[in-house]
């Protein structure tokens, strides 16, 4: 069903897992901007805590140019969300009658985006729970989880959603297809509020926002926010979601969360797929959440004085 597949987006998260794909011998064609010359000369080098292994050239596809790379069967779509103008440029050349879309970004709206530009029977939507970071241009820093939780856009179990969860996991990922992927949605925001956003506003380590009972208890309230606004629009998450994720967090050791690494390089922040749509969902819901009120306006000026 999957034979060969895109990955439009090469940064650390596209660059893992289109690499695990090609590594079991998936046909992986990778979309690459700055990364593209290293790559393609020596190829993908993946440090990982379940196994290193490096791809060669001859191993993988990389392009620099999307009007270059055939029709295929998947596109995984790994951009950031502030780059999502560019889905009418970058995805087109890649679709042929019966391709599949998987956008593994963060936060709110991408799925939305994409069923409107492509069609909803194209589209699924996908969570990754993975720290990555790329440190230099062909070098990618897996340093824990991995998970992968997918499912249609249009809610309901789907051959096509197993199929897809199967080929992960056959390539050493993790993965499950959900009936409802809007579930592994918020229970992903009520990871990402707190340390993609405090951890950008405080310029914090994981580590460091979870080091005090005061941190922690930032953390856990904005949680809990998530939490309430899910629950006011018909996805109600397990009362013990919250302590989970910091249970988990507190064993990652000093992670970077991937917005913070965008505001120390001083590039646009995600502030609105992460941040602002789930609080646009919950004063829609009339949900209380003065935490997430505060922290938005605190992301909106970072963004506006980085990149005026």
């Amino acid at each position: 069903m999957f034979n060969s597949i895109a990955i439009v987006g090469s940064g650390a998260l596209g660059s893992y897992y289109g690499a695990r794909l090609a590594q079991h011998g998936g046909a992986v064609h990778f979309l690459m901007r700055s990364d593209y010359a290293r790559v393609r000369e020596h190829g993908l080098n993946i440090y990982s805590h379940d196994g290193d292994f490096k791809l060669s050239p001859e191993q993988i596809h990389v392009y620099d140019d999307v009007a270059k790379m055939p029709k295929v069967d998947l596109v995984i779509v790994t951009l950031k969300t502030t780059a999502n103008d560019q889905f009418a440029k970058l995805i087109p050349p890649l679709l042929g009658d019966k391709t599949a879309i998987l956008t593994l970004q963060n936060g709110l709206g991408n799925d939305e985006e994409l069923a409107t530009l492509f069609g909803g029977q194209r589209v699924l939507g996908g969570l990754a729970f993975i720290c990555t970071n790329r440190t230099e241009a062909g070098v990618i820093h897996h340093t824990d989880h991995g998970f992968i939780k997918l499912g249609e856009y249009v809610p309901g179990a789907s051959a096509r959603a197993e199929a897809l969860a199967d080929l992960f996991r056959k390539s050493k990922v993790p993965s499950e297809a959900m009936a409802d992927i809007r579930y592994g949605r918020w229970e992903k925001l009520v990871w990402n509020v707190p340390f993609n956003g405090l951890g950008t506003v405080m310029d914090l380590e994981t580590d460091k926002l979870l080091a005090s009972e005061a941190g922690t208890n930032l953390v856990r309230g904005l949680m809990h926010e998530i939490m309430a606004t899910a629950a006011a629009i018909g996805v109600p998450l397990a009362a013990d979601t919250a302590e989970k994720q910091i249970q988990r967090t507190a064993t990652m050791g000093a992670y970077v969360s991937s917005m913070q690494v965008d505001r120390r390089q001083g590039r646009p922040l995600e502030h609105m797929a992460i941040v602002g749509h789930p609080l646009e969902t919950a004063r829609h819901a009339k949900v209380a959440t003065p935490l997430l009120e505060i922290l938005h306006q605190q992301l909106v000026t970072i963004d506006a004085a980085n990149n005026k």
